[in-house]
């Protein structure tokens, strides 16, 4: 009969794992077929199963079998070197626990990611008396909902625990991970400061990290809704999205949350790489990586920042009205709607400045489930269409056009190209030497849709901006699908100023322009200086 099926942490079927099954009515032996599936008759009862398959790790649970029941689903851990800070975003002087999986010795150092990469210490080299007593294991099911609890077991001794203080600085942060054999892994850490120290703040998209991260078989892209019955044996083969050619990727009204407690492989940095270096792969072009990049020309400039996390923005951590200026960049997608109306209400009703340098901001409400995992609350798209909402957070809250100025269309996503100038007099242009109709923006580190700063999604005016919002430059991609510059100011003093694209940051060490009118606006936005005036 079908008991079990076995798969590994991207839920990805895996043949020919051995299984022991040991209960009161005696020993079993069975073996994964292709599908993942195990089949064994066996008596009903609870049973210690052993799973071991070369290159993966070996583990030992307890599981109830009885006929009737769903299939068991067994998680195996690949040999590999992975690892994460927990909790990932702290403020300075708290403590946060690195969690790393590996099946060989390794060293860890910590390192701060500005300008330059800045080694803070090494934090030493971790092995165990024990065969591959430095490997993690994962629980069985579904764990991209309730998080992978590495150092749960094996780690009971108090002094063996794996803590570290964060620095005084706030900052990003990076632990690198690397093994004898040449192996490295590298994770961020969000360190916000303990109490408001500059007049800017900027906030890590790391809502949106933990929506693209796929580890153990689920983000907001694939199986966004729960995990399907059956692992996945070939996924161009049983994926909606590339099966059905009228697919749309979110078709439920409910969603199961995704935990931040995951290792996130998608922000790994090589350690070689430096801040200019072109931003390579498909995933890093618009996450951590890629907003390491406006990190450094902060830095550069000698802009001085305080960094939080997104998380941190909603649990009250970070009090905006300590700040001037409030920066938010590259692909902030997913916000939840406390967020949304406090900065809304910052910027609308108290003055405060919103840099929006990004695109596809602020497009699907999160709600959290506790401080540990968000459900992306995206709805049936089919409705979105249908009802012609401008987005999926307009859809349960409204556009996010009315904070922003500018919301997302799917015209001239995944292309690049420079931005063209609008209204040359602004102040925005000072001293970039540019005239209406030049291009600026040519120049980019963003290597998954290479072309320019309005890259790969972009974001116009729409019905739902302020009625006194100022398209300053459009992008000039394809279908009329470039990216809108926008400005507009609130009666409170408060202004948005929106690049409305993704590329943006990844354009604004490299190319003079970008660079200048993000400095014109900044200098602006931190000054008592009306935005309006020309």
């Amino acid at each position: 009969m079908l008991v079990a099926y076995v798969s590994d942490e991207r839920f990805v079927a895996l043949p020919d794992v051995l299984l022991e099954f040991e209960g009161e009515t005696g020993s079993f032996e069975a073996r994964s077929r292709a599908s993942g599936s195990v089949h064994v008759d066996l008596p009903p009862g609870t049973y210690k199963v052993t799973l071991q398959k070369a290159g993966f790790g070996a583990k030992s649970v307890r599981v109830d079998l009885a006929p009737g029941r769903p299939p068991h689903h067994f998680r195996l851990l690949s040999d590999c070197l992975l690892g994460y800070a927990w909790p990932k975003w702290v403020k300075a002087g708290e403590k946060s626990e690195f969690r790393v999986h590996s099946v060989e010795p390794y060293q860890l150092s910590l390192w701060r990611y500005g300008i330059k990469k800045e080694h803070i210490r090494s934090l030493g080299w971790f092995d165990e008396h024990g065969p591959r007593a430095t490997m993690q294991i994962t629980p069985d099911g579904d764990y991209s909902r309730t998080g992978v609890e590495w150092n749960k077991y094996g780690y009971a001794n108090p002094h063996l625990h794996q803590y570290v203080e964060a620095p005084q600085r706030s900052g990003l942060y990076y632990f690198h991970a690397h093994t004898a054999k040449g192996v490295e892994f590298s994770f961020p850490w969000i360190v916000a400061p303990q109490r408001p120290a500059a007049a800017t703040a900027v906030l890590a998209s790391n809502i949106t990290w933990n929506a693209y991260n796929n580890f153990g078989g689920r983000s907001n892209y694939i199986n966004p809704d729960k995990l399907p019955p059956t692992p996945t044996v070939n996924a161009r083969l049983e994926l909606n999205r590339y099966t059905d050619p009228d697919s749309i990727t979110y078709d439920s009204e409910e969603y199961a949350p995704l935990s931040f407690e995951r290792p996130e492989p998608i922000n790994h940095i090589d350690a070689h790489t430096e801040i200019t270096d072109p931003i390579e792969g498909r995933a890093a072009c618009h996450i951590a990586p890629a907003e390491w990049r406006l990190l450094g020309w902060l830095e550069q400039g000698h802009f001085d920042y305080d960094y939080y996390a997104e998380t941190q923005l909603h649990d009250g951590t970070l009090d905006l009205d300590a700040y001037k200026v409030l920066i938010i960049s590259t692909h902030p997608e997913y916000w939840s709607r406390d967020m949304y109306f406090r900065v809304k209400a910052w910027v609308h009703d108290r003055g405060g400045r919103l840099m929006y340098l990004g695109g596809n901001g602020l497009n699907c409400e999160t709600e959290f489930v506790d401080p540990t995992a968000v459900i992306y609350q995206n709805g049936d798209g089919r409705v979105l269409k249908q009802k012609g909402f401008e987005s999926r957070f307009h859809m349960r809250v409204e556009s996010e056009a009315n904070l922003l100025g500018v919301v997302f269309t799917d015209t001239g996503i995944m292309t690049g190209a420079p931005y063209r100038v609008l209204d040359a007099s602004h102040w925005v242009f000072e001293g970039t030497g540019l005239k209406d109709g030049d291009l600026f923006g040519q120049a980019s580190l963003h290597m998954r849709c290479p072309g320019g700063a309005s890259g790969h999604e972009t974001d116009k005016v729409s019905a739902s901006s302020p009625r006194n919002v100022v398209r300053l430059a459009k992008g000039t991609n394809i279908d009329e699908g470039g990216a809108e510059l926008a400005l507009y100011d609130t009666p409170s003093g408060g202004a948005v100023f929106s690049a409305g694209a993704i590329a943006w940051p990844s354009s604004i060490l490299v190319d003079g322009c970008v660079s200048r009118i993000t400095a014109n606006v900044l200098k602006r936005f931190l000054s008592a200086h009306s935005v309006s005036l020309p």
